[in-house]
């Protein structure tokens, strides 16, 4: 399969946005990371309580498949992490890379 990538910009609840980014560093980013997903970047825009990160797949399956044995993953599970709790919207858009 190709390379996929996506660039996921997250709108945060007022007042956890520091939170968010460090439940996403020590629990999302090393599952991530073990299940063959590449993070090609991180990034904080506290005028708009958003966090913008870009994530690619380069692998047997499609993009779609890997993310869901991310989210069926016990570890994924384990987490105890509901992104409605910090989230309020999200906005992940498929991109190439052009340069």
């Amino acid at each position: 399969m190709p390379k996929t990538t996506q660039l996921r910009t997250y709108t945060v609840r007022d007042g956890l946005l520091d939170e968010w980014v460090r439940r996403w560093e020590s629990d999302i980013v090393p599952l991530r990371l073990e299940l063959g997903f590449e993070i090609g970047g991180a990034w904080i825009d506290r005028e708009r309580n958003q966090f913008v990160w870009l994530i690619s797949y380069d692998g047997p399956e499609t993009f779609t498949e890997r993310n869901a044995l991310y989210w069926s993953s016990p570890a994924r599970k384990d987490m105890d992490l509901d992104p409605d709790d910090y989230l309020v919207s999200t906005d992940d858009r498929t991109v190439e890379r052009s340069y």
